[in-house]
């Protein structure tokens, strides 16, 4: 018998943190059909609902792995918040960007200077960020800049790009992470400024 097919969600975690990725593949195949319907219930769009499944374990792998989970017993409630969450914060930031009127703010949205087209300096900057990012994906181990360049410059789901590299859904999110967490510190090392602001 499987050792992990026993354990409660609580043990599965536990092991998942010291180091054993087979453990959240075993917390995966165990929510996953429940966190998405619940997902798909309420977003109606079946695309979208990948979308916020996959963001919403990338945010438990990391939660658990950075020692900040604590819900002790209650991991589907736990993991139904996050999907819940990010669930609001799609919509909250989608009607964001469709709702503001010239009349609902103090700021003159149609006369503002920092909401024009960008300057030659601007485009000089982002040309500049972009190729930063791509010299740091070079860098990136060959399994995470594999993972990366499917995500960001294919645009794959991690259903997808598990199929396509045979690997399960877990360690393609687990590359994704390590690949962001990577480039981060090499920019960090290299006092590189990947932003705009």
């Amino acid at each position: 018998m499987d050792v992990l097919s026993v354990m409660t969600d609580e043990e599965l975690v536990r092991t998942y943190f010291v180091g054993n990725n087979l453990a959240f593949d075993e917390l995966l195949e165990r929510h996953k059909k429940n966190v998405y319907n619940y997902i798909l219930f309420i977003v109606k769009n079946k695309e979208l609902s990948e979308d916020i499944f996959q963001d919403t374990f990338i945010k438990a792998i990391t939660t658990i792995k950075q020692g900040r989970y604590t819900e002790s017993g209650k991991f589907r409630a736990w993991i139904t918040r996050i999907a819940h969450n990010l669930i609001i914060d799609h919509f909250r930031q989608e009607k964001n960007e469709n709702t503001i009127s010239n009349d609902e703010t103090q700021v003159d949205l149609f006369n503002n200077v920092s909401l024009c087209e960008g300057t030659v300096e601007d485009e000089i900057i982002s040309s500049q960020i972009v190729n930063d990012v791509r010299r740091l994906i070079n860098f990136l181990p060959d399994n995470q800049r594999e993972v990366l360049e499917m995500r960001y410059y294919q645009n794959l789901s991690f259903k997808e790009i598990s199929d396509a590299t045979g690997v399960s859904i877990n360690t393609a999110l687990g590359r994704m992470r390590y690949a962001i967490l990577n480039m981060r510190k090499m920019a960090d090392e290299n006092r590189m400024i990947l932003t705009t602001e």
